[in-house]
């Protein structure tokens, strides 16, 4: 067992750098990592070049999305001008309960009848105070506005008051997109694009929880968040039952955009995306490929609820799959401050956000299904060059509230008057986005140690770290041939040891944690055998209290 306490990690924000996915692995004769070397990992590298509109990524013969892109690099040119499509003030300032009183008329859905595919559209008013406008692609490419109609909609209860306060150019919030998914009789909502550049999608027997975005800007820095939205849409129409593709124009006061979506329902939900980015101003921090959730307490958190669910998240941790191959899981938290860490790399194979626990007892919630919400997988295909999966953790206590935040920061930033081009694919997943050959994180806990020697006090914080791993099949190793390799940094580690549980199905890693101070602890711990890294990487922030 090889124990190393690393230099303090590099700050920023009041968050805390996990460490860089390239630090290589050192002789178990060493025990420290110098200052010096661990700042050149970060900070000594030659900035990747990043991937800028060109011909080589230039749609060919598709001239509707050629003129979406051009219509955003020409407008990149000019300042940024929000556009409420003259949205009545009362409609602006309506409250929830009258917002949640208006119901589109599924018989009024674009495609009725037509095709497997059918969109049902969102009323503009309360937060959707920018609506969207929508065009129609014929499949001979042959174009149609879809004008605002208030008889699309019923208006019940206190909604009655805002009916006819719309026009044929008031736009919408946004819309859902309906698809035969779990059953051939009746078509499920598997796609809403609605409100800024939030997306959200889900497989069979999924339901809503995590969202994706467009673009993310500045996120958690000083001077405040900066919120791409997208404000056209051109709806394709299907020519088979396969995928459906929509375009969308976005804008912000730092960037104007285009996206191509081509979307996949079934078991695994799938969506290519494509962005063609144009800047018309310096961009601080761009997040590409943003996913957006909740996480108010799991079997990991500190201080127990008063609540009879044992847990309450929409996702429970983040994992990257690094470009050699490296597999590191991040259980989220919600911490008692900001906290920000990053997880750095040259060129990620994958990443995602997940709900890595699918079983019903583990929330015991009928209601909002926490075991049934989908995590987000991100392949990339062009674009993704060096840069950082930086993770944005708000403190928060209600589960309405989205706290978490994830996205990829590419090294080289984007300057005014810079292009940038990325392509992905994202889909849903239920637990895990594949099978491993190593041993997989099941589950994190911690609490308060009674050990005699090692007991907390006022003076000294002491925390038992418990970390369980699922064994893949046909493993056969004892622990006395696995090396437990744990490093941490802003304090020390005692008694930590591996042994089997649960009927030798899996391994457990477990140590004591005494904190330096009250900054935050970063810890990072996985398997070895015969230096050969046999589990994926488990990577904890802990904020002592």
């Amino acid at each position: 067992m090889l124990l190393r306490r690393l230099s303090p990690f590099f700050c920023v924000v009041g968050g805390v750098y996990s460490t860089p996915a390239s630090l290589k692995r050192l002789s178990k004769s060493v025990i420290k990592v110098s200052a010096s070397v661990y700042s050149g990992l970060l900070l000594c590298s030659t900035p990747a070049l990043a991937q800028k509109v060109d011909e080589t990524n230039l749609p060919q013969n598709k001239p509707i999305l050629e003129s979406v892109i051009a219509e955003a690099r020409e407008s990149a040119k000019s300042d940024f001008q929000a556009n409420d499509h003259g949205l009545d003030e009362k409609l602006k300032n309506m409250d929830y309960q009258a917002y949640k009183a208006i119901h589109f008329k599924p018989k009024e859905a674009l495609w009725k009848n037509k095709s497997p595919y059918e969109v049902q559209f969102f009323h503009p008013g309360f937060l959707y105070d920018e609506p969207v406008s929508v065009t129609v692609v014929e499949r001979d490419n042959s174009t149609s506005a879809l004008p605002f109609d208030a008889n699309m909609f019923r208006y019940e209860k206190k909604a009655k008051k805002v009916k006819g306060l719309t026009n044929k150019k008031s736009g919408f919030a946004g819309f859902r997109i309906h698809y035969p998914l779990n059953d051939s009789e009746y078509k499920d909502e598997f796609a809403v694009f609605q409100g800024a550049s939030y997306f959200r999608l889900i497989g069979k027997n999924q339901v809503y929880g995590i969202s994706a975005r467009g673009l993310a800007i500045d996120t958690a820095l000083p001077e405040g968040e900066e919120f791409p939205r997208f404000t056209k849409f051109w709806l394709i129409k299907p020519g088979d039952d396969k995928s459906i593709t929509i375009y969308a124009r976005l804008e912000s006061q730092s960037v104007a955009g285009a996206f191509a979506f081509t979307l996949y329902p079934g078991e695994s939900t799938k969506a290519d995306v494509q962005a063609w980015l144009f800047a018309r101003a310096d961009i601080n921090k761009l997040g590409v490929a943003p996913f957006t959730s909740m996480f108010l307490y799991g079997e990991n958190t500190e201080k127990r609820h008063d609540d009879y669910r044992p847990e309450v998240h929409d996702s429970d941790g983040v994992l990257m799959i690094t470009e050699k191959g490296e597999q590191i899981w991040r259980p989220l938290t919600n911490p008692s401050r900001l906290q920000i860490t990053a997880l750095s790399d040259t060129a990620p194979q994958a990443f995602g956000m997940l709900q890595r626990d699918g079983s019903f007892n583990s929330y015991l919630d009928a209601e909002a299904n926490y075991h049934a919400r989908p995590g987000l997988w991100v392949v990339p295909k062009e674009g993704f060059g060096k840069g950082k999966l930086e993770v944005v953790e708000i403190p928060t206590d209600a589960e309405i509230h989205d706290n978490i935040v994830a996205y990829w920061v590419p090294e080289q930033s984007m300057e005014e008057g810079q292009s940038r081009y990325f392509s992905y694919r994202v889909r849903t997943v239920d637990q895990e986005p594949k099978l491993y050959d190593k041993a997989v994180v099941v589950r994190t806990r911690q609490g308060v140690s009674h050990l005699p020697g090692f007991e907390s006090s006022d003076e000294q914080t002491v925390r038992r770290f418990v970390v369980d791993f699922t064994l893949p099949s046909g493993f056969s190793l004892d622990t006395d041939e696995i090396d437990l390799i744990l490093d941490v940094n802003r304090g020390s580690v005692k008694q930590a040891r591996i042994f089997k549980v649960n009927g030798n199905s899996e391994m457990r890693a477990t140590f004591l944690l005494m904190p330096d101070s009250q900054k935050p602890v970063d810890m990072r711990l996985f398997l070895n055998h015969q230096d050969k890294q046999i589990s994926e990487v488990w990577n904890y922030v802990y904020q002592p209290q």
